[in-house]
């Protein structure tokens, strides 16, 4: 599984790197960082959480 990031959508509220910090990353005045490329089993379920709750839809899960 894999991330997908609209850079044109994400407004740094930072609600990724709450839900999943060791995946996430937004540094202050910024836009999200993936710190992964692929994501583990045992944070998918914070990951998931993440896409969820990101205000912006910026977020997207690809299946591989």
């Amino acid at each position: 599984m894999k991330i997908e990031v609209d850079l044109d959508l994400c407004q740094g509220h930072a609600m990724c790197e709450m839900e999943a910090p060791g995946v996430f990353r937004v540094p202050k005045h910024g836009t999200v960082e993936v710190l992964v490329d692929e994501i583990p089993e045992d944070l998918r379920d914070d990951v998931e959480a993440a896409v969820r709750y990101c205000p912006t839809r910026a977020l997207r899960l690809i299946q591989d």
